[in-house]
């Protein structure tokens, strides 16, 4: 937290802590890159929660309640293909806790990296759309990180939305950690994700900085490249928009506090 906020002091304008929808909004009419404070696993937060409200007064917003392993709040997949999301046991009783308590509190609660059986117990709980800030399609690519239909079809009755992560070893059939994984593969996953969804529920998840993604990408100044072949599908500019950040926009609008 201490790091984004000594970059946004020294970014001159550049770059915005955000945390509300209006904020975001004006960063993006005025070409500033707005950081939302995100956990990639709630570790930060004790089990009895009393950080949590002190982290959301610095600006945090979205909280991943686990990483790929285990923690207080749940139990995260490990990476291995082929398998099903379903290890291990649902979320622990604090983690049931953090759910609501992030729902009261208005921050997103990320099912990315958590086990099916903690997926569902979320569902159950959560009175926000449900987020899954960065999977795949298991159908395409059986790995214990992608989503299952039925997993998909509960985020998209919430009004919720899935993120596709641009991590190779996700998104190629062979669950091969290999750069040379054609864009194609990518875009075959947001077309499954679509017609299994709605596009109103598929949205970019990247993890740029966080994986192996594919060589055609290279980093986020090859988001028009990904565009570009999205529009070759027959994706018009109304779609892509919805893809790129209209959906994010309304899911965080529906979840944060003005």
């Amino acid at each position: 937290l201490e790091e984004a906020q000594r970059l946004e002091a020294e970014s001159n304008g550049a770059v915005t802590l955000v945390r509300t929808l209006d904020e975001l909004r004006d960063c993006l009419a005025r070409q500033v890159l707005a950081v939302v404070l995100h956990l990639e696993g709630a570790e930060a937060i004790d089990a009895g929660l009393r950080r949590l409200e002190g982290l959301y007064a610095q600006g945090l917003r979205s909280v991943g309640l686990t990483w790929s392993r285990p923690n207080a709040f749940g139990w995260g997949v490990p990476f291995k293909f082929p398998a099903t999301p379903d290890i291990g046991p649902g979320l622990t009783a604090a983690g049931k806790s953090l759910v609501r308590a992030c729902n009261d509190l208005g921050v997103v609660v990320d099912l990315a990296h958590l086990n099916a059986r903690g997926f569902w117990d979320a569902a159950r709980i959560s009175r926000a759309p449900l987020v899954v800030s960065h999977s795949a399609a298991h159908a395409l690519a059986p790995r214990s990180r992608n989503l299952t239909d039925d997993q998909l079809a509960a985020v998209a009755e919430s009004q919720g939305v899935v993120g596709i992560t641009f991590a190779v070893s996700d998104l190629a059939p062979d669950g091969r950690r290999d750069g040379d994984v054609p864009l194609e593969t990518l875009v075959a996953h947001i077309e499954y994700l679509v017609a299994r969804m709605g596009l109103d529920h598929v949205a970019f998840g990247s993890d740029l900085d966080g994986t192996t993604i594919p060589r055609a990408i290279g980093d986020a100044a090859g988001f028009p490249r990904l565009l570009a072949a999205l529009a070759e599908r027959g994706f018009d500019a109304a779609a892509r928009r919805r893809l790129a950040r209209e959906n994010w926009l309304r899911v965080l609008g529906a979840t944060w506090r003005s």
